[in-house]
């Protein structure tokens, strides 16, 4: 699908008034959302993710999923989280910046709250502020090791305290080193390897707490990315921008597609979601496991043909 085509294809289905969905009977009493920064579905068939990869192959998974444009963390999770597009959150930059406007519309955990159910947040980057000042999180940890080894340590620690409903957790390693490197580069590969061991962490911390039988973990990631040309970073240095040579925030294949993946109870065991799957589906799924409604102002729809 041509850049400019999926642009104006998912335009046309936010002008759409889809009806909200009502509450059902949960499917999950555990929700676990895990965003790998900048992990585009080439970089994980290329990196030791031996774990990501046996999770895709034993649950449901698509490496044809979509983000949205422009392509960049912050307004990817706001609507990876809140069910919608960046013309509805309006969060458009991409740092947290407490003189900026809050986020105004509701996330999966405001609610989730609402029907008392209880919610957190293991991030490794300062702008998921933004979700912590919106409210809705019972936690909110940015660890002080923020990398990967970091996150997974703190997700284990969350868990043998408390086991939330809904538990997101951002790795950035990926990004990181992909901005510096180069979005293929063997410094990236280390990286989302490493995050696979935290994701191996995380898991046997899920088991511990005799919960993995009625959660669900949804693998994904915001954005993907491409590296510049030399031509470009250097007239990107002349005028004093940021010239690293990974990047991202177009609209181009290798900055739009991303995976994802569910595992777990309920979830259809080895199967190729064919559905489209754009990044403000996660937000609808989570509820929808959760036996949650699903607002009618939401743009996303639960991927409903990932579970049995």
């Amino acid at each position: 699908m041509c850049s400019t085509f999926r642009s104006v294809w998912f335009g046309l289905l936010a002008c759409l008034a889809l009806p909200a969905i009502a509450a059902d009977t949960p499917r999950a009493s555990h929700v676990f959302i895990i965003s790998f920064d900048q992990a585009a579905p080439s970089n994980i068939a290329t990196a030791e993710m031996p774990l990501f990869k046996a999770m895709a192959a034993e649950g449901a998974h698509t490496w044809e999923a979509y983000t949205i444009v422009p392509s960049i963390t912050l307004p990817s999770h706001v609507s990876m989280l809140s069910g919608v597009g960046i013309q509805k959150h309006q969060i458009l930059w991409n740092e947290w910046d407490a003189t900026r406007p809050k986020l105004t519309v509701p996330t999966i955990f405001h609610l989730a709250k609402e029907r008392g159910l209880t919610t957190a947040m293991i991030a490794a980057k300062p702008k998921f502020i933004t979700f912590r000042e919106a409210g809705g999180l019972d936690t909110f940890v940015i660890p002080e090791n923020a990398k990967a080894a970091g996150v997974g340590a703190a997700v284990a620690e969350l868990l043998k305290k408390q086991q939330p409903n809904i538990v997101f957790i951002h790795f950035a390693d990926p990004d990181t080193t992909g901005h510096q490197y180069g979005v293929n580069s063997p410094e990236k590969m280390q990286a989302l390897a490493d995050c696979d061991q935290a994701l191996g962490v995380i898991r046997a911390a899920i088991a511990a707490a005799g919960i993995a039988d009625s959660s669900v973990v949804i693998l994904t990631a915001d954005h993907g990315g491409h590296d510049r040309t030399p031509e470009e970073n250097e007239d990107r240095a002349k005028r004093g921008q940021s010239h690293q040579p990974g990047t991202h925030g177009s609209a181009d294949t290798a900055d739009v597609v991303i995976p994802w993946v569910a595992w777990g109870k309920g979830v259809k065991s080895g199967v190729t979601v064919t559905a489209p799957v754009v990044q403000y589906d996660t937000a609808a799924t989570a509820l929808w496991l959760l036996g949650l409604p699903v607002p009618e102002s939401f743009w996303g729809r639960p991927v409903v043909s990932a579970f049995e």
